[in-house]
């Protein structure tokens, strides 16, 4: 993050523009709305911007910028003039005198931007690309402007109301916490949208009178193979209210940055041979914390019930009398083929699918080779890449000819996806050669044809 976003109280507060143009009256505009007073330093001022000075009881002050203005009474200054050697200076004056200080248009002389804004006050939203791209941040807010209902200004202000009190009777922030995120999703909030008051007092306090902390819970989420954007948007909501996140070495970093910030975030990753937590491990601290009361995100890679263990865990629960959500999620095998161009069925190659686990077992991998060795069948293989040239040799054993074509994708769906081609007889000497690290899935069939014809990811768009 390379700036750091703040909400500035500005009421009755003395600002500075240094300008008196059109640039400098839409820079006022959102200063008068956040309560500032204006001061304006320019040779000259058009009548709209002095009218705005006037309406605060600012001054306008007829001169020239020079180093030696008075800048440490003001709480923020703006340069808002056509001469950039004039922002500059104005810059580095107040820079000396540690004011903050914008200069429009100019990122390298800004000590803070004034973002893309959507108003729903007291709720306001603020959209910034550290001065990179404001057109972007525009396009976003004009996005975020037809999905936030006009209403929220409302139920921020009605939240505001009865803040002291909902503090007063439930004095654990954590079940407040809890308490507001159950009311936001009830009917009440539809009531102070169309203006019912009186409705909506009853309700609140009604909920107040009723209110019992909930009891804890477990998610089981499907983060899907690495694409941020390939979650469910329910799973994106209970990660966003789960107090504790319990996720493993498969889901990304962008990913998790989606959890809610201030979650307890506990990873139990699980490579070959190397168990930060052990299964049984995940399943205690999983009944541990809901017992507690916790709302539990268990964030699983993939889908949690293809070779997720998933039904292990919620077995778990089940015995210890807890209650839990499973989200189903994007499992390997569909999002990296995607990704890959590969289709897993095919009218012409394939007219079924088999999802397998490379995992070996007492160094043998225990799969039923004379049931996978079919032509018209595409073969996928999780966690195969350690065994990979043992499965290749067995399927050759077992009648597979050798030149079937294969494909390895690594790290899937994610930015840093690679895909490696060859054969039954080759693609087990590629792994070397070409760096493929886990995750890697393994594809088998002739629907690997495909690959270089329909990958999509590396077709110029027109």
């Amino acid at each position: 993050m390379d700036i750091f976003p703040i909400s500035l109280k500005l009421q009755g507060q003395v600002c500075l523009l240094v300008g008196g143009g059109h640039i400098a009256y839409r820079k006022a505009q959102l200063l008068l709305k956040a309560g500032a007073v204006l001061d304006v330093l320019a040779p000259a001022i058009e009548a709209d911007l002095l009218a705005l000075v006037e309406q605060t009881q600012g001054r306008f002050i007829q001169a020239a910028f020079t180093a030696e203005f008075p800048m440490a009474h003001y709480r923020l200054v703006i340069a808002a003039t056509d001469q950039a050697a004039v922002n500059a200076q104005v810059f580095e004056v107040c820079e000396a005198h540690n004011v903050l200080v914008n200069s429009v248009d100019d990122p390298p002389h800004c000590r803070f931007m004034v973002p893309a804004i959507v108003d729903r006050s007291p709720l306001v939203l603020s959209i910034a690309s550290n001065g990179t791209s404001p057109v972007l941040s525009r396009q976003l807010r004009t996005q975020l402007e037809s999905t936030i209902p006009h209403g929220l200004g409302k139920l921020a202000e009605f939240s505001g109301q009865w803040r002291a009190r909902v503090k007063a009777q439930i004095k654990n922030p954590e079940q407040r916490r809890i308490f507001w995120e159950e009311l936001y999703a009830s009917p009440l909030k539809e009531q102070v949208f169309y203006g019912q008051q009186a409705v909506a007092e009853q309700m609140m306090q009604q909920a107040l009178t009723d209110w019992e902390m909930p009891k804890g819970e477990v998610y089981l989420v499907g983060a899907g193979p690495g694409d941020p954007e390939l979650l469910t948007l329910k799973a994106l909501r209970l990660m966003q209210q789960a107090d504790v996140i319990i996720y493993d070495r498969l889901v990304s970093e962008p990913i998790l940055n989606l959890c809610r910030r201030d979650a307890e975030k506990i990873y139990v990753g699980k490579a070959r041979s190397q168990h930060s937590v052990a299964q049984d491990g995940i399943n205690a601290l999983l009944v541990e914390y809901a017992q507690q009361g916790k709302r539990v995100c268990r964030l699983k890679g993939g889908d949690p019930f293809i070779f997720g263990r998933g039904g292990e865990e919620i077995e778990e629960l089940y015995a210890a009398g807890i209650g839990f959500q499973v989200v189903p999620g994007i499992t390997a095998a569909s999002g990296c083929a995607a990704y890959a161009g590969i289709p897993l069925t095919h009218r012409d190659y394939a007219q079924s699918v088999r999802f397998l686990t490379g995992h070996l077992k007492e160094g043998s991998p225990e799969l039923p080779w004379s049931e996978l060795v079919y032509e018209n069948q595409t073969l996928v293989l999780y966690m195969g890449l350690v065994g990979l040239e043992e499965i290749c040799a067995k399927l050759i054993t077992h009648g597979q000819r050798p030149d079937m074509p294969v494909a390895l994708i690594s790290k899937g769906t994610t930015p840093e996806q690679k895909v490696v081609v060859g054969t039954l007889a080759d693609i087990a000497s590629k792994v070397k050669e070409h760096h493929i690290q886990a995750p890697t899935l393994t594809i088998i069939g002739e629907v690997v044809r495909l690959h270089e014809k329909l990958n999509w990811q590396s077709i110029p768009i027109a």
